[in-house]
């Protein structure tokens, strides 16, 4: 299950549909939008993405976790738009027989996510805001990983 929504997220729905009788782990885990960052105080944040890239990266990090380790199933959902501190932007739920891959298999996909899907944070402060990671330079590390290649 892959989904990129502006809609709240739903941990405990996203979670459940992972479970499985021969889940032994679940491990699932919530991104949360924090209050502070560098020691500034964060007001909200914006996420927007380039959906149809982004849904296929998503994909792509499914399909390398599964590759990696004996999964039972992952879910994994991101939300996009205004969230505020304390919302959830991401959950990532891996299910397996095993613990040692659930834990596993999960902080690689977030680790993944942030490295490879084009979905873009702005944090707005007190006093300004930012982009986290601009869409060009998103474009720029994939152009260069691609003639790395």
């Amino acid at each position: 299950m892959i989904t990129i929504t502006n809609e709240a997220l739903q941990p405990d729905v996203i979670t459940r549909h992972v479970e499985g009788s021969g889940s032994g782990a679940v491990v699932t885990f919530l991104g949360t939008t924090r209050d502070t960052t560098a020691h500034r105080k964060v007001l909200y944040l914006e996420y927007e993405s380039y959906g149809p890239m982004a849904e296929k990266q998503l994909a792509q990090v499914d399909q390398e976790m599964r590759t990696m380790w004996t999964l039972e199933d992952v879910a994994i959902s991101h939300r996009l738009g205004r969230l505020e501190i304390g919302d959830i932007s991401l959950v990532v739920a891996v299910s397996a027989a095993h613990r040692k891959e659930s834990f596993s298999a999960c902080q690689y996909a977030v680790d993944r996510i942030k490295q490879t899907v084009p979905i873009w944070k702005k944090e707005y402060f007190e006093g300004g805001e930012i982009w986290v990671e601009s869409p060009e330079d998103f474009v720029d590390r994939q152009i260069a990983q691609t003639t790395r290649n």
